[in-house]
């Protein structure tokens, strides 16, 4: 149960992540629901359907919370098993080698040095960030929450996969490291 204090806190942090004056409405299918699950995916494990736009926590047999996701741009999504084995609370963050070669203009500030941005509400990373690892090594793909909330539901980012900054902060509180994570 969220207690009023933890209640103001994330209503005063996703204020600060639209710019004034503007407002954002999720559609309802993109907002958190329990749901059935026919996958046979273990409780405590997280499934992802890039094409659908959702994440799916497993929370018992055949049960699990749905969260609407954004994903990558096509040619730059990640599939496969991972596991959780960093989580971050207000990350940093610096693009790809392969993100600034992409779109050097973009990412000027990034071009030949070791710039890294500062964890909060401008980063890109947003408020929590998992960091998927196959066999002991980073993927550099992310589960985390963005600061383009309209980007849920798309398939826009540079491959990791965005949730809303207080959906994401929810995930994290449920998922502990070594959580194995499937993108199909």
């Amino acid at each position: 149960m969220t207690s009023r204090r933890q209640f103001l806190t994330q209503a005063l942090a996703a204020a600060t992540l639209l710019p004034a004056g503007a407002a954002y409405a999720l559609e309802p299918r993109y907002r958190p629901q329990s749901v059935r699950l026919t996958a046979d995916i273990a409780p405590g494990q997280i499934l992802i359907l890039p094409k659908a736009h959702f994440l799916y926590y497993v929370t018992k047999p055949g049960q699990a919370l749905r969260y609407g996701v954004g994903v990558g741009r096509a040619g730059l999504e990640f599939t496969g098993t991972a596991t959780i084995d960093v989580k971050k609370k207000w990350p940093t963050w610096r693009p790809t080698n392969e993100m600034i070669e992409r779109e050097p203009q973009t990412y000027a500030k990034f071009v030949d040095n070791d710039y890294v941005q500062p964890g909060g509400p401008g980063n890109p990373l947003g408020a929590r960030a998992l960091y998927l690892f196959q066999n002991g090594r980073d993927t550099y793909f992310r589960i985390h929450g963005t600061n383009a909330p309209n980007s849920i539901g798309r398939s826009v980012s540079n491959g990791c996969i965005r949730m809303l900054n207080d959906h994401v902060r929810d995930l994290y509180e449920r998922v502990p490291l070594g959580t194995v994570v499937t993108v199909v």
